[in-house]
């Protein structure tokens, strides 16, 4: 196991910089999940941890010892790729071996280590498949085996799943997080999928255009986002944004653009009086009150366990509610809706989140 630490990190392919001064600590033995859309970085942050892609300037550290300088199997940690990269006129055994024999490792050792990596993973009944003989989740595990035969200082993972349909998706998801259990390893896990990094990580690292947004917990990014990127992004669906006016006072206020007044107890904002805010709703936390302001309905998605509602509110705005269950809401019609001021979000015009409460665990954990 090994801490990861990275210090004024940036790249640029000649002159264009696409990491901009990344400072970043991944703790020992954690499962760190960089996250964020299609070229905001993730991919080229963990490339240059493995060795693969050099650092423009910057310090990569592990165990506390600089690694930037070194070559990739200098530095003691394993990649599991996108493509699982398997030698096609090797069996499992010899793919598991293969690295292994090239460090010249002695033959009960190598030995040892693929049978220990078979049990882990229960692909021993495999050893003797060539890849072409497998299924897509058992090429992943061979691949993820061959880097457990390297008993490396971190594990990184490069969107391993992305190649596997939806439900083994979920299954492989559930493997990985027993896999970190039982070795205890340090992972650094790349993917643009939000629900992958609130499923499995210990701690988000959620990026965008080449820097971090946010790091915390899953739970602490979902309830405290720190802007509008993270607060849009972590969250399926995603969170309602509705216009509004901001007024102090004993309890502030946030007037929608349809006169709604929502109240936010408790809360300290410093704005003027008359601000332009963001309110932030997630689905989840939309229910339907007679007291509340009114939407219309246009679409809803009946998922069994739940129903997602798609609406419109008279302002013209989109709002979206995810109800237990299965609706019986007709489309075509209107629903009043209500909003609990404690799972509220006020962003100011540059996107910011102000006047949250410190103790969101007291309003999230039950």
């Amino acid at each position: 196991m090994a801490a990861i630490e990275l210090k004024d990190v940036r790249k640029s392919f000649q002159a264009l910089e696409v990491i901009h001064g990344i400072d970043l600590a991944i703790p020992d033995g954690s499962f760190t999940v960089l996250v964020g859309p299609s070229g905001c970085g993730k991919s080229t942050l963990l490339r240059m941890m493995a060795g693969l892609e050099e650092v423009t300037s910057g310090e990569i550290r592990i165990d506390g010892d600089r690694c930037d300088h070194l070559v990739p199997s200098a530095r003691g940690m394993a990649m599991v790729f996108q493509s699982y990269a398997l030698y096609p006129h090797m069996s499992v055994e010899e793919n598991l071996r293969f690295g292994l024999e090239n460090q010249r490792m002695a033959k009960p050792e190598i030995a040892n280590r693929v049978a220990k990596a078979a049990e882990i993973l229960q692909i021993g009944h495999l050893l003797s498949r060539r890849p072409n003989q497998l299924s897509g989740g058992q090429s992943q595990r061979v691949a993820i085996g061959r880097a457990i035969v390297k008993d490396p200082k971190a594990f990184l993972f490069d969107e391993p799943l992305s190649n596997l349909d939806a439900e083994l998706r979920i299954k492989m998801r559930g493997e990985l997080i027993a896999l970190h259990r039982r070795l205890k390893s340090t992972m650094v896990y790349v993917t643009h999928d939000q629900v992958e990094a609130m499923t499995m990580a210990d701690q988000i690292v959620v990026l965008n255009e080449g820097r971090i947004e946010q790091v915390g917990s899953p739970v602490e990014l979902y309830a405290r986002p720190r802007n509008l990127f993270v607060a849009r992004f972590l969250g399926a669906p995603p969170m309602n944004l509705l216009k509004g006016r901001f007024r102090s006072g004993e309890t502030p206020i946030v007037t929608l653009a349809d006169g709604t007044a929502v109240q936010l107890p408790g809360r300290q904002i410093s704005l003027p009086d008359g601000s332009e805010v963001s309110l932030g709703i997630r689905p989840e936390h939309a229910e339907p009150d007679e007291d509340g302001f009114s939407v219309k309905i246009h679409t809803t998605e009946v998922l069994g366990a739940g129903t997602i509602v798609h609406a419109t509110t008279t302002s013209g705005e989109d709002f979206t509610l995810s109800l237990r269950g299965i609706s019986r809401l007709a489309v075509g019609g209107a629903i009043s809706v209500g909003v609990d001021p404690r799972f509220a979000h006020v962003f100011d015009t540059d996107g910011r989140s102000i006047g949250a409460t410190e103790d969101w665990r007291a309003d999230y954990l039950t």
